[in-house]
């Protein structure tokens, strides 16, 4: 109750939430107050608001939460896939390399709800650590004594911007155009330029991998992504590919999860279905 009224800003939005009346919840927060002996709530007009020690205590709510739902889990778990299975990607792991597997997934394990979350590495490293989603695959490395990661794919990165472009070291008024913030590629890229003593260029943020290549190829801005993203475009003259040493333009994608969260049977059969794609095709 106390997760659901600081989520919500409310007793009533959360007793609506919880199937339950206001009152029921009311009551509810005034006793776990009692019980710490802080105030958490600082009540007015529109709603609720944490105090600083409702802050303090909500990542421990959400943990439990967590916890519980796992555990409630691992009971039902026999060993047969099933239930539901949420896994985070990067936008470009979806495109390059999960599409189809995806789709083989699904169709192998029905009785298994396939839900994928699409985010930064940054979001998604969160996300593992909050508990929202069982693993994520993301840019690496990533060193942290919570999680457990394992190479799965190894890309090529390269610059990608207008065509008939070159060298980066003549690049004049341009952007710099990602998906979002915390965008590895994003940081990688910056430090690319940085090194080449460019000039710092502007940053423009878009929602989708074919944006950045329109933005690339309408010679609006540069951006760094895998070539087997866009080496059709290449191939067309939509855009240029910029090839870089391969200290930088080598990344490694891992999936991640909790070292302390107990793998469902079904993330095992996914991961299982991921790894002939993995670390044995990317070193060809």
């Amino acid at each position: 109750m106390f997760e659901a009224v600081a989520r919500l800003g409310g007793m009533s939005r959360a007793a609506e939430a919880l199937r339950t009346v206001q009152s029921n919840v009311t009551a509810r927060i005034r006793a776990l107050e009692a019980s710490l002996g802080v105030t958490l709530f600082e009540r007015h007009s529109r709603g609720v608001e944490l105090t600083e020690a409702g802050h303090r205590l909500l990542p421990y709510a959400q943990r439990v939460a967590a916890l519980l739902e796992e555990a409630a889990q691992a009971a039902r778990d026999d060993g047969k896939p099933a239930g539901t299975l949420t896994i985070g990607s990067l936008e470009t792991t979806v495109a390059l390399r999960l599409s189809h597997r995806l789709a083989a997934f699904a169709q192998a394990y029905k009785a298994v709800d396939l839900v994928l979350r699409t985010g930064t590495t940054c979001e998604l490293i969160e996300e593992v650590l909050s508990g929202r989603v069982e693993g994520a695959f993301v840019n690496g490395p990533v060193v942290h004594p919570a999680l457990v990661c394992e190479p799965m794919f190894y890309e090529e990165l390269v610059v990608v911007g207008p065509p008939g472009l070159a060298d980066l070291g003549t690049l004049g008024e341009t952007h710099i155009v990602v998906l979002r913030a915390g965008c590895s590629y994003r940081q990688r890229l910056e430090e690319i330029l940085a090194r080449r003593g460019a000039p710092a260029l502007r940053r423009l943020e878009f929602g989708t991998i074919e944006a950045l290549i329109g933005c690339a190829a309408a010679g609006f801005g540069i951006t760094l992504l895998p070539l087997g993203l866009v080496s059709a475009a290449v191939e067309t003259g939509r855009v240029a590919a910029l090839r870089l040493p391969s200290e930088e333009s080598q990344v490694v994608t891992i999936f991640l999860r909790r070292q302390d969260r107990r793998g469902s049977s079904a993330l095992t059969a996914f991961l299982a279905m991921m790894q002939p794609c993995g670390l044995a095709q990317a070193a060809e």
